[in-house]
């Protein structure tokens, strides 16, 4: 996959997330802001793996 695809794949994935849980991070300090992401990918990850 070239590096192009590799890009279209990762919007979709992020247009996804924001789509499915929000495009609003709440938190205010950096940590929190990070382990927020995080933890919307894993989400993300969930719903995939059980769909």
């Amino acid at each position: 996959m070239g590096l192009y695809g590799q890009r279209a794949l990762s919007e979709t994935v992020f247009s996804v997330i924001k789509r499915t849980l929000g495009d609003a991070v709440r938190a205010r300090s950096w940590y929190r802001e990070f382990r927020e992401i995080v933890l919307m990918c894993v989400v993300y990850n969930i719903k995939r793996a059980v769909n």
